[in-house]
């Protein structure tokens, strides 16, 4: 695996997502207040990009049909997903926030 430079630490506001790739993978970064979490930017229902869904706390809901995932890990904290994403490890180096793919 492999750490990818992906962004700033300022470009990403508390509650909010956004699209970086790394790796050839298309990954939502979420800022929850606490932390700055990495998960793949497509719901395992049927691939919404979650990047456009609303961040609550540690929750990113499909703006498709609703389903919800923990950002921390990826498991499946609501309906109609049952399939859990995948997340991926984050650090910070210095200002840049950076993903291990």
């Amino acid at each position: 695996m492999t750490w990818f430079k992906v962004a700033n630490a300022g470009d990403i506001e508390a509650g909010q997502a956004k699209v970086v790739e790394a790796g050839g993978k298309r990954i939502a970064l979420c800022n929850t207040g606490d932390g700055i979490y990495a998960i793949d930017d497509m719901c395992s229902h049927d691939r919404g990009p979650l990047d456009q869904g609303k961040l609550i706390g540690h929750r990113i809901e499909c703006p498709r049909h609703g389903a919800q995932f923990d950002v921390t890990n990826g498991k499946v904290l609501s309906l109609p997903a049952v399939r859990p994403i995948r997340s991926y490890p984050t650090r910070l180096d210095g200002k840049e926030i950076e993903v291990e793919v």
